[in-house]
């Protein structure tokens, strides 16, 4: 069933795949609440299971291998060198084998398309001549969906004789079609499902059955609870319609207050308008008169600056005359000091270089002093240290002569006690 599904081209054109999981989906609920439901087993035991098994992983294998031949025959040129030529040639054969039949398919419907559009004609001779040709041709098509199932079979052999051809071709997953894709799925998931069934033992299968009894007797008490909460419900939300009912009446009431107020309101706002305009008229008129007589006055105080600004101009060019001449006096006595102290500026300024020039040298005599004793230091500390190093060098010397001698004393002595006994 799994190779006739999977016969036409269609099934496996377009790109879409990824790597299948035969692995069972693990629930996300509870363990405490699934734990019946979980079979005991994590292996099957028996070989009936193992073969059933076996035969829907090979089914699934072999449909992933079938979904993936047209994507093999439009990419002959990239696979034909790695699959090899007996491989690629019936890939071909099969591709167009599939491709004659979903020309004759798509003619077919559309012969079907256009004579359901001529159905008021049925009644005539050229019309039922047209359907039995039809019907006809349909049955023609049983021998070439016979050839396909035999070339898909042949390719799944020699697929299954060379297993590193078939891993190159399980590598172009990408290219399987979506519905291919989907169907495959579809067998992963009855794998999980069947791969469970057949972990269950009878007494688990009976406590599961016992387990979704009890489940569907809390599900009618809780949906029980549930009407009669949706029950109170509706009560409490018709006594708040009710209730909104009302308060909707005494909000219209209230709206109807408010737009008589409102009325009084804008009455009471024009009237108030129009005292006003006649108010504002009236403090125009009086401050117009208030502008004329104010503008007199600015007039008069405008001649009497004027007058007073000319006597103070005349007054001030005297004082600036007799302010001139003062200044001028002045000016000439700060100039003399100024010729004064730029000269005593210049002399002291060559005083300040000579003491600079003496400075300098005497800092360079005093650095200069001063590496001198840091060399002297150098120097007396370098023979202070080799003088040392020579004095206990001396010292080890001579410790190490007297220990060398006192250790061939001993041993002489050590000789003769040993010769005294043994002459004993």
């Amino acid at each position: 069933m799994a190779l006739d599904s999977l016969t036409l081209a269609p099934l496996y054109k377009s790109p879409d795949g990824n790597g299948i999981r035969l692995m069972a989906e693990t629930s996300k609920k509870p363990a405490s609440l699934l734990k019946s439901l979980v079979p005991s087993k994590s292996k099957l035991t028996t070989i009936e299971t193992k073969r059933i098994l076996s035969v829907l992983d090979e089914t699934i294998h072999k449909v992933e291998l079938v979904s993936l031949l047209s994507s093999a025959a439009s990419n002959n040129e990239g696979l034909e060198g790695m699959l090899g030529e007996d491989i690629m040639k019936a890939v071909r054969e099969n591709e167009d084998l599939c491709q004659q039949l979903l020309d004759k398919v798509n003619y077919l419907q559309d012969e079907e398309m256009r004579l359901q559009e001529k159905e008021e004609f049925k009644d005539e001779g050229w019309f039922r001549d047209r359907l039995l040709s039809i019907q006809q041709q349909k049955s023609h098509l049983l021998p070439l969906r016979q050839q396909i199932k035999e070339s898909t079979k042949n390719i799944l052999r020699l697929l299954l004789n060379n297993p590193q051809a078939a891993r190159l071709l399980q590598m172009q997953s990408l290219t399987r079609s979506a519905e291919a894709q989907s169907f495959i799925d579809s067998l992963i998931e009855l794998r999980g499902f069947l791969f469970e069934k057949l972990l269950t033992s009878p007494m688990e299968a009976r406590d599961q059955a016992h387990f979704i009894q009890d489940v569907t007797r809390q599900h009618k008490r809780n949906q029980e609870v549930i009407d009669a909460l949706e029950s109170e419900l509706a009560k409490s939300l018709k006594n708040r319609d009710a209730e909104v009912q009302n308060e909707n009446s005494v909000i219209q009431d209230l709206k109807t207050h408010l737009h008589q107020v409102l009325r009084f309101s804008e009455n009471n706002l024009l009237r108030t308008k129009h005292e006003a305009e006649k108010q504002q008229e009236a403090d125009f008129r009086a401050s117009q008169a208030r502008v004329a007589k104010i503008q007199q006055e600015i007039q008069q105080l405008r001649s009497q600056f004027h007058n007073l600004l000319m006597e103070n101009r005349e007054a001030e060019q005297a004082l600036r005359k007799d302010e001139y001449e003062e200044l001028d006096i002045i000016h000439k006595e700060e100039k003399a000091q100024l010729e004064q102290l730029k000269y005593r500026h210049n002399a002291l300024v060559e005083e300040f270089s000579q003491i600079r020039a003496e400075q300098e040298i005497i800092s360079k005599k005093n650095l200069e002093a001063e590496e001198e004793m840091m060399r002297m230091v150098r120097a007396a500390t370098l023979i202070q240290a080799v003088w040392k190093g020579y004095l206990v060098r001396s010292m080890l010397r001579s410790k190490k002569r007297k220990r060398g001698k006192g250790n061939a004393k001993v041993k002489k002595e050590k000789a003769k006690k040993g010769k005294a006994k043994g002459k004993r």
